[in-house]
């Protein structure tokens, strides 16, 4: 099975609030698009310090990332992205480290999204194509 790569909307998050309540104009919004490799293993996303730094982001804290040939390193942790894949959004902070963007198992689940690795794509779950349904139980 071949790699699978969605194109994502990241959004600097605080950007987005601080224009909704009127502090800055839209245009001010800072924002970045990738294609974006889907990792199922993963729990946290990834974004490289580039594209932290066009985001206009600060570190906030540090985690322990574990790689798969168990290697541990302290990463830092970005302050809120918005993430929007093929029109479904969410918020959360990413770890800062290598040169792509990693997307991780909890932006498809939070999203609702599946990974077809027949087409290598990533699909609306299709009992909820038209909005992501959370599970809370």
């Amino acid at each position: 099975m071949g790699e699978v790569r969605v194109r994502v909307k990241l959004t600097n998050a605080l950007d987005r609030a601080l224009a909704r309540r009127g502090k800055i104009k839209d245009s001010e919004i800072r924002t970045y698009e990738a294609d974006a490799l889907i990792d199922t293993g993963a729990v946290s996303s990834v974004v490289p310090l580039n594209v932290m730094q066009q985001l206009g982001l600060e570190v906030d804290g540090q985690r322990v990332a574990e790689y798969a040939d168990g290697r541990n390193e302290v990463v830092n942790l970005t302050e809120p992205i918005m993430f929007d894949i093929i029109g479904r959004k969410t918020t959360e902070g990413a770890m800062v480290l290598g040169n792509e963007v990693i997307i991780d198992q909890t932006i498809l689940e939070v999203l609702d999204l599946l990974v077809d690795c027949n087409n290598r794509k990533v699909i609306p779950n299709p009992a909820h194509p038209d909005q992501p349904v959370v599970k809370i139980k």
